[in-house]
């Protein structure tokens, strides 16, 4: 759940043309102890990099379980799809091995093993990429519940699509559906922070590092993926804790990009401010909602509470933990900006 507003129309996107030769392209698809989502992703994405006509492309698999429980599932399933493993715990290691894995690529597309593509999702990010030159290109993502899910979910608004213009100025971006040019990774020196391995928000970290740096990230509306929705994933308490956990990682990122103890003095108070307020503010509709039986107001306003106690978390150097692993126990769900 993005919380920030939409990037500004772009009403004439400057395009380039395509480079000498065709762009080679790597698709990144980390994985987990998902057999079951991996088994689905796996032939929807490979079908669109068999399609994809205007580039060399390949798909890259990498397994973060340290017992190498995908292998037998990704190796020899196409000459286009490459196995590899990676025992070192946390998203950002898997992430940043997929970018170890496109050393000699031109762009690294995720999706994530819990996602199918939709048609001409791969063509459609290329394209976009090809022509506007930009660091990165992002698009959306439809979340469909794979068992019930109540008003009280459906109305949060977490699992919303988001609907922008293509072309638009993208104020971040989730690993869930991402281009990155790999040659602006270089030369900045960026990838996935691994302080943010165990807790996710790498991603969030990696597309404000790059505004940072005056680069771009732009939307593009037809390189749309569906997420699978588990049923775990249908409850209000994921809900909250999810919305807490992202709120938690867009606030740390704010203090990590403040570079001097002055900034970082003054991020914080306006972190704390701001949390006060979404607290306030949700508990206050979260008290109407009630007096009418409104479900999906209530859910509204408990989201914007858990918003504000993620960035007062945040601000005061408190990390919730999304990935960390007991005793061999599953991941939590994937990463979102």
């Amino acid at each position: 759940m993005s919380q920030e507003p939409p990037g500004p129309r772009c009403s004439s996107v400057v395009r380039r043309p395509a480079p000498d030769g065709q762009p080679s392209v790597v698709v990144g698809l980390a994985t987990y102890r998902r057999p079951a989502d991996l088994a689905r992703a796996l032939p929807a994405v490979l079908a669109q990099v068999e399609e994809l006509d205007r580039a060399t492309a390949r798909l890259v698999v990498v397994d973060n379980d340290p017992q190498a429980s995908a292998r037998g599932q990704v190796e020899g399933a196409s000459p286009l799809v490459t196995y590899v493993h990676e025992p070192r715990p946390g998203i950002s290691a898997a992430r940043n091995r997929c970018i170890a894995e496109a050393a000699d690529a031109d762009a690294l597309v995720f999706i994530d093993d819990d996602e199918v593509p939709d048609p001409g999702w791969l063509q459609a990010l290329v394209d976009a990429w090809v022509g506007w030159g930009c660091a990165a290109v992002t698009g959306p993502v439809t979340s469909i519940f794979d068992g019930d899910a109540d008003d009280w979910v459906r109305g949060s608004g977490v699992f919303a699509r988001t609907e922008r213009v293509t072309g638009s100025v993208n104020p971040g971006a989730s690993s869930a559906n991402l281009l990155l040019d790999l040659a602006v990774l270089r030369r900045l020196g960026i990838s996935f922070d691994e302080a943010f391995g165990l807790s996710g928000g790498s991603d969030t970290m990696l597309a404000h590092s790059l505004r940072s740096r005056g680069e771009q990230i732009r939307w593009c509306q037809e390189a749309g993926v569906t997420e699978h929705v588990p049923a775990e994933r249908s409850r209000r308490a994921w809900v909250f804790s999810r919305v807490m956990r992202t709120s938690n990682t867009w606030s740390r990122v704010g203090m990590a990009l403040a570079a001097t103890p002055a900034r970082r003095a003054r991020k914080r108070l306006e972190l704390t401010a701001r949390g006060v307020v979404r607290i306030v503010r949700g508990s206050l509709e979260r008290v109407v909602a009630r007096t009418s039986s409104d479900a999906p107001r209530d859910a509204r306003g408990a989201v914007e509470v858990a918003s504000g106690l993620g960035l007062l978390l945040g601000a005061w150097g408190s990390v919730r933990y999304e990935y960390r692993r007991h005793s061999g126990s599953d991941s939590v769900g994937s990463d979102t900006a």
